[in-house]
C-alpha cells in the first residue's frame, strides 16, 4: 500500500527490529504499526510511545483489527485506523502527516 503510493517501505517483523532500524537510520519520517505486533518484547502501542519519546518528529499511524485504543493510549500527533481500513484514507493521512513534518 505504501509503496503503491510512491513511498519506500521498510518492513520490521516486530517492535524490537523496528527500533533497531530506527536507531540505524536517520531518514525515516513515518511509521505504521499494528498494536498486535508478533514476537517482540513490546506491542505496537509501546513501540509508538517509544518512537514519540526518542524520535519526536516521526509521524505515527497505529492500526489494529482487534481493539481500539483510547485517546490516552495513543501518542500525541498520531492517528489510529481500525482494520479493515480504507487504504486511500490511510494514504491521505500519510501524505498529510508528511507534509506537516
Amino acid at each position: 500500500m505504501v509503496e503503491d503510493a510512491g513511498y519506500e517501505a521498510i518492513e520490521a517483523s516486530n517492535a524490537d527490529e523496528a527500533l533497531r532500524i530506527l536507531e540505524s537510520r536517520d531518514d525515516i519520517r513515518l511509521i505504521i504499526t499494528d498494536i498486535d505486533m508478533p514476537r517482540g518484547s513490546v506491542d505496537g502501542l509501546k513501540l509508538a510511545a517509544a518512537v514519540r519519546k526518542r524520535w519526536p518528529p516521526i509521524a505515527i499511524i497505529v492500526v489494529s483489527g482487534h481493539r481500539t485504543p483510547s485517546v490516552s493510549e495513543l501518542p500525541s500527533r498520531s492517528a489510529f485506523y481500525a482494520k479493515p481500513y480504507d487504504e486511500s484514507e490511510v494514504i491521505a493521512k500519510v501524505q498529510s502527516m508528511l507534509k506537516a513534518a
